[in-house]
This record gives C-alpha cells, sequence and structure tokens, in this order.
C-alpha cells in the first residue's frame, strides 16, 4: 500500500510536469539517437563489409610483378600458411564514351572464360559473365555503368595497348576489391572518369603479350598464419620478375578507404552524444530541484506518516527513471531508424550488393544505460536535497528571499528602465547561479550547432588549400611507363598546351625502427608552378636538391622529425635499399605524401631523366581537341582533370556529412528548445502566484508575458555569444581528434556559421517561448491565488 501511494504520486507528478517531462525526455532521447544511429551504422559497416569479404572471397595479400611465368603459381602455393593462389592480367585502357568528351580510364582485370574465380568473385547485377569464345566480351562495374547509361548488349570504344577494339558489355558486376574504386591520380571515386572492366584471362594475355604469363597475384591464408612471413617469403619469390613489394589487405587501397570511414565514424559517436547527455543530466537536476523546492511541505508530510529517507530517495528516482526511459524508447525508435537511414546512404556510397543492418540489443542496452546513468547522476545532488529535509523544516514553507535596494536601483540607467524590466533584471541578480546554468544550456545547443555547421567550412577550406592554392594545372597526364624527359616538348605542343610540368612517383616502403609505411615518393622539379608543395600553414615550399620533404603526419606516424634518417626501400626496378634524410616536414590535410626533387630520384634509380606524370596548363577553348588527341595516344594510361576533382570531392564528402549535419541540427534544435521550454515553465510554475497578483493589480496579459519571457529572452541573448565561443572549441577538439592518414580537418569556422547557428537557436528558443505563452494566456487566476504558499 505504502508503494502504491508513492507511486500514483508519481504518476500525477508525470502527468502535472507533462510538458517539462517531454522536454527533458526530448534531449535524452536526442542522446540516445545519436549514440545508436552512430553505433549501429558502424556495426553494420563492419558486419556488411566482412560479410561481403567472406562471400565474394577478398583476398588477404596482393602483389603486383611486370612479368612472371604461370608455373611460378605453384611455388607461390607451397608458402607456408598459403591457402589459395590466384594469378592475373591487370592493365589500363583508354575508352570513349560516346557523348562524353572527356577521355576515361578503364582497369582491365582477368577473370576465368571458364567458371568463377578463385578469389576476389564477382557479385553479378545484371547481365552474365563473359564467354571462351568471344575476346570483346566484358563484364564491367555497375557504378561506371550507371554514372554513362550503360547496359549488357551495349558496346563502347578502347584503346588497348595501343589498339582500338570494340568491347561488347554482357554484364555488371560489383567486387569487394573495388569497393571504393579509385582511378590513378585520383583522390575520390569518380564513377565518370574511372570504371573497372573485367575480361577474360585468354583475351587479356593476348592483348599485352602475357601468354602464359601474369602480373598480378592474389592469395588468401589459413586462419592463424604470419601476413608478414607470407609477404616477405613472396617477395623473395617475385623479386627476380620485377615485384614491386607485396602487400595485406590492410594496404589495399579500396579496404584502406574504408577502414580510415570506419574509424572517423568511431570517433564522432565517441564525442557527440557525451554532450547530449551531459545536457540531459543537467536538465533531469534543474527540473527536479525546483520541483522539490515546490514539494517541502509533500516531503515533510511523507516523513510526519512514516516514509524513511531511501523511500522518499527512491519515489524521486523513479521519476527520473521514468523520463530517461521516455528518452531511452523515443531515442531507440529514432536512432535505429536514422541508423538504418544512414548505413543505406552509405551503402549506396560504397556500392555494396547488400546490407547487413541488425543491430544487436549490446547497441540498446549500451545507450539505454549510458543516458540512464547520465540522468541519475545529474539528479543525484537534488534527491539528495529532498532525502537530508528534516520533517519539521520541510513543512514549512522556505524562506522568502531578502529583498534589499540592490545596485541595479541606485544606477542612473536604472530610472529609463519600466518597471516590468526591472522585474525582470531583479529576478535573474537574486538567482545568478540559475541564470547562469540557463544560458549555459541554450550556450550547449548553440555549440553543438556551430560545431555541426562548420564541417561544410572545413571542406570548403580543404579544397581551397588542396585543388586551388596548391594546383594551378588543369589537366594531368599519367603514362603507362616513364618515359625520357623529351616527352614533355611533345606534350607542350599538343593543341591547346599552355605549359608542362613532369613527375614521377615511385612505391616505396619508409621504416623507422619498428615503425614502416607503405607509400610514395614523388618526384618533382625544385620548384614547381603548376603541382605545387603546399604547406596549409605557411604555403609554397621549394623542393631541395637532396633528402625527403615529408609530410607531419607521414613523419608522426614514423616517429621522425626534421634532420633524421629513414629508410627507404623503393619498389621498382633494383628496389634500392638505403637511408635518405629528411630536411623539411610541412603540414597538408589529405594523405601522406613524401617529396624529392625529380632529378635525385632518377639518379637514386640510376636512371637518366625520365618522368611518368606531366602537369598541363590547358586552353579551356582547345581542351574538346586535346582530348580526342589524348584518347588515340597509347602512352596515356590516365588523365585527371583538376576541376572533375574538385566536382568528385565535393559530391563524395558532401554526401556523407550533409546527412550528419542535418541530424545534429535537428538534435541541437531540440536540446535548445528543451533547455529554454523548461526554463520557462519552471519559472511560470513557480511565479504562477505573483504573476496571477500582477494580472489583478492591473497587468495586462502583453506585460505579465514580457516579465516571464523577457527573463528567458535575455538568458538566451547572453547564451548566444557564450554558445558561439563553446562552439569554436568544441569545434577545436572534434577536429583534433578526426585525424586519419587520410584526412586532417582544419578548423575553419566561417562568420556566416556563427550567423545561422545564433538564428537557429533563436528559432528553436522563439517556439519553446509561444508554447509558454498560450500556457500563461490560458492561467485560471482565482487557482493559482488560491494556491498556499
Amino acid at each position: 500500500m505504502v508503494g502504491r501511494a508513492l507511486d500514483r504520486k508519481l504518476l500525477r507528478d508525470i502527468w502535472r510536469l507533462r510538458g517539462q517531462v517531454v522536454a527533458v525526455a526530448l534531449v535524452v532521447a536526442s542522446g540516445v539517437a545519436v549514440l545508436i544511429m552512430s553505433l549501429s551504422s558502424i556495426e553494420a559497416l563492419e558486419e556488411t563489409a566482412t560479410a561481403y569479404y567472406e562471400r565474394y572471397r577478398f583476398a588477404e595479400i596482393f602483389a603486383t610483378v611486370k612479368r612472371a611465368p604461370e608455373k611460378l603459381a605453384v611455388r607461390i602455393g607451397e608458402i607456408d600458411g598459403v591457402q589459395t593462389v590466384e594469378t592475373r592480367v591487370i592493365e589500363f585502357a583508354t575508352l570513349d564514351v560516346e557523348g562524353f568528351e572527356e577521355p576515361i580510364v578503364g582497369q582491365l582485370v582477368s577473370i576465368p572464360q571458364r567458371g568463377e574465380s578463385e578469389l576476389n568473385r564477382l557479385a553479378l547485377r545484371s547481365g552474365r559473365l563473359v564467354s571462351a569464345d568471344r575476346p570483346d566480351e566484358v563484364v564491367i562495374s555497375e557504378p561506371f555503368a550507371e554514372a554513362h547509361g550503360l547496359e549488357p548488349g551495349d558496346r563502347i570504344r578502347a584503346v588497348v595497348n595501343g589498339h582500338r577494339r570494340t568491347l561488347d558489355i554482357v554484364g555488371l558486376a560489383l567486387s569487394p576489391e573495388y569497393v571504393y574504386a579509385i582511378g590513378p591520380g585520383q583522390l575520390m571515386p569518380d564513377d565518370e572518369r574511372f570504371g573497372i572492366f573485367w575480361m577474360g584471362r585468354e583475351a587479356l594475355e593476348a592483348a599485352f603479350d602475357l601468354d602464359g604469363a601474369f602480373n598480378e597475384v592474389s592469395l588468401s591464408l589459413l586462419r592463424g598464419t604470419s601476413h608478414d612471413d607470407v609477404i616477405a617469403r613472396l617477395d623473395q619469390l617475385l623479386d627476380r620478375y620485377g615485384g614491386t613489394g607485396a602487400f595485406a589487405r590492410a594496404d589495399q587501397v579500396s579496404n584502406w578507404f574504408l577502414m580510415n570511414e570506419i574509424e572517423q565514424l568511431k570517433s564522432m559517436a565517441g564525442i557527440l552524444p557525451t554532450i547530449f547527455l551531459t545536457v540531459a543530466a543537467f536538465l533531469t537536476n534543474m527540473v527536479l530541484a525546483r520541483l522539490i523546492e515546490t514539494e517541502r511541505s509533500e516531503i515533510g508530510l511523507m516523513k510526519a506518516f512514516g516514509y524513511d529517507n531511501l523511500e522518499i530517495g527512491w519515489h524521486y528516482a523513479k521519476m527520473v527513471c521514468a523520463i530517461a526511459g521516455l528518452g531511452i524508447v523515443i531515442g531507440s525508435v529514432v536512432g535505429a531508424r536514422f541508423g538504418k537511414l544512414n548505413t543505406e546512404i552509405y551503402g549506396e556510397f560504397y556500392h555494396f550488393p547488400f546490407l547487413v543492418f541488425q543491430p544487436g540489443a549490446g547497441v540498446f542496452a549500451v545507450a539505454a544505460l549510458v543516458s540512464l546513468a547520465a540522468a541519475l547522476l545529474g539528479s543525484m545532488t537534488a534527491v539528495r536535497r529532498a532525502v537530508r529535509l528534516p520533517p519539521a523544516e520541510a513543512m514549512r514553507p522556505p524562506a522568502p528571499p531578502l529583498y534589499r535596494r540592490s545596485r541595479l536601483s541606485i544606477m542612473a540607467a536604472a530610472r529609463w528602465l519600466d518597471q516590468p524590466t526591472r522585474i525582470v533584471l531583479r529576478q535573474i541578480l537574486r538567482w545568478p547561479l540559475r541564470a547562469f546554468l540557463t544560458s549555459a544550456g541554450i550556450a550547449m545547443a548553440v555549440a553543438i550547432l556551430v560545431t555541426s555547421l562548420q564541417w561544410m567550412d572545413s571542406i570548403d577550406r580543404i579544397v581551397e588549400v588542396y585543388f586551388h592554392e596548391a594546383q594551378h594545372q588543369d589537366v594531368t597526364v599519367g603514362l603507362n611507363e616513364p618515359q625520357a624527359a623529351e616527352v614533355v616538348r611533345e606534350f607542350a605542343r599538343m593543341p591547346g598546351v599552355l605549359a608542362v610540368e613532369p613527375a614521377r612517383a615511385v612505391s616505396a616502403v619508409f621504416r623507422s625502427g619498428l615503425r614502416h609505411h607503405r607509400g610514395a615518393i614523388q618526384g618533382v622539379v625544385a620548384e614547381p608552378r603548376l603541382s605545387l608543395v603546399y604547406d596549409s600553414s605557411g604555403g609554397p615550399l621549394r623542393v631541395p636538391p637532396g633528402g625527403l620533404v615529408l609530410s607531419t603526419k607521414l613523419a608522426e606516424k614514423l616517429g621522425i622529425g626534421r634532420g633524421d634518417e629513414v629508410w627507404v626501400e623503393i619498389l621498382v626496378d633494383r628496389r634500392p635499399k638505403l637511408p635518405l634524410k629528411v630536411v623539411t616536414l610541412f603540414e597538408t590535410y589529405i594523405g601522406t605524401p613524401a617529396y624529392m626533387n625529380l632529378d635525385a630520384l632518377n639518379r637514386l634509380l640510376h636512371e637518366s631523366r625520365r618522368v611518368e606524370f606531366l602537369h598541363l596548363l590547358v586552353d579551356r577553348r582547345a581542351e574538346a581537341e586535346l582530348f580526342a588527341e589524348f584518347k588515340e595516344l597509347p602512352a596515356v594510361s590516365a588523365v585527371s582533370l583538376r576541376r572533375a576533382a574538385v566536382d568528385s570531392f565535393h559530391e563524395t564528402m558532401g554526401e556523407t556529412l550533409l546527412i550528419y549535419v542535418s541530424f545534429f541540427v535537428l538534435f541541437s534544435c531540440t536540446l535548445a528548445f528543451g533547455v529554454v521550454y523548461n526554463s520557462a515553465r519552471i519559472a511560470l510554475s513557480e511565479r504562477g502566484r505573483e504573476l496571477a497578483t500582477l494580472r489583478v493589480l492591473g497587468f495586462g496579459r502583453a506585460e505579465v508575458a514580457y516579465i516571464l519571457l523577457a527573463e528567458v529572452a535575455l538568458l538566451v541573448f547572453c547564451a548566444l555569444p557564450l554558445g558561439c565561443l563553446a562552439g569554436y572549441g568544441l569545434a577545436w577538439l572534434i577536429t583534433s581528434e578526426f585525424e586519419t592518414e587520410l584526412f586532417r580537418v582544419p578548423l575553419a569556422i566561417e562568420p556566416s556559421t556563427f550567423g545561422w547557428a545564433v538564428v537557429i537557436g533563436l528559432v528553436a528558443a522563439v517556439a519553446s517561448a509561444f508554447l509558454v505563452r498560450r500556457r500563461l494566456d490560458r492561467l485560471d487566476l482565482i487557482a493559482v491565488l488560491k494556491t498556499r504558499e
């Protein structure tokens, strides 16, 4: 009976405070939704990738060679721990799609002309695989087909090893090997300008004079086998055939990008939900503390009737659990829905053939426990205060505040203020801590808005530095093998070419102690003018005649600094191994580049001056003629346009970030609404008798509403600059944590971002104030005035 009486009181309290309960529950729901959305998306992406890799037998070790005999596959299969060996031919071709002016790069990958591949199998989306007796048949990647409106039965022209051929499309497919398909010289996937073409093994061998040979090998391993041991042994076997160094799945380009994306999501999942739940704890404490203050006499009566401290404390703790429970239910539903939507967006972006979205009970349990713990911890002070109230003291009304002449009343400026405004200011000055905490809650909502919106500013900053300040070329041409420097003059004579700048890149492994990094050394001229070595914090750099110029992220990974030596193994030709001095470090937002003087790089390789890439400044009016000539050149393996790279970067980053920004803007509005509504609603509960008295004394509805809402408005306006400042600090924290080998997000916040955050915060505050004003207008003056103090 005792428990039932308190439970009935609990239900009455929740119904009486239903507006505030819902507002706090929505803030809790926001934190729960963000946490569940993030955790379920991460779990779904990891499970989808794992299932995709297993179902289509994604290889674990990869290696490329110049040309190796097929019989070598037997010796590779004898390496301890190797389970499956599959050799392939992989080459590039220039494609010509009708209606598309620019040259397209196609990567030709061999597949068996009978049966399926042992490793890296295709997820056939439509059509069929190639036939043994039709050498011009190809299966193409579905994203490329969608970008150009191609279907099985269509044909496409290509320059394959210097020979023009017409390829027949017989199927569309996806592959775990090309979840993130990046062409030569590209930074982001560009399905219009790069596509994967799977072609019969015998046809591809014949096209590139590789009969009975291969230039790529993939392995799967037995469980528990050391990747490093297999890679070392494989490199020994392939060394004499021009091997460029085997690598594990972790370093495979597509998988590396995907895993980096998941790591970035994990960083986000650890910070933003914490903020929402912290504010939820603050709100819970604010609501409960003021409720207890108004229920002093009830607490005294409960103690007088024999309820002990534990029962009273548990009674108010159950209220917290009820509020948090409502938030957890709402947040779980919304978070699961947004998690599924977010996962579907990533699924479309990465072109998974299926999605595994089955968030486990653990995701919801973690979110529920964290949210409940935050709410209980936030309310602990208020509950302790209720328990410690002696019965005699609790039965007496609280001592009225001490009224005296304040500094406000003796200030000259106060004479210009009307009576309602002075009432508002006195209320704030009388309860400064309460006012500060209310402003702090609103400020956190504005801070999250600033943090969410600044992502677009950061992306714009990356684009500005990487693509506009550091790159002045219009087109970058990749050659299928290094050529003599005379090729520079040949390209300079092509139509529309205004300037040419040579470059070269060689694969390399950097080692420092136990640390290593597989990447590339880019050879550039001493003072590049088209494609600069650009320090994001200091501008363009001159490349010294010797030594390495490293990005700070690469130096950090290797644990080295300026003046240190790093061992470098070049993965081409003679594969020289030698120490190189780090002469300069520079900041960059993208990747982990390493630069070297082009002449010094050629000397290191014991070669005369050779180039592999050409950066071109082009007259836009002659582009069509230039592109047509590129399509006829067998030596050209890749063509990258700077403006296309910018568009691709915006599309890729925008597609993944815009959804997050939208989610957090919505949740931030909920946060601002919850804080403002609770503050105004509690003030109305506490000051209802006072406001009703003012109405009886002749104050109009507008004046009474002004006294209540002007206080909230003043606190909101005080919170806005505080929120902008907190948003800057929060953005700094998140961007400093959001560092991977792929991206470093700069701290860049435009004035317009602060402006939008303020406007959105004000809209949410006005909406909550409108609801409180409606309740104030319906205030029952007689009932309020009858309320016992």
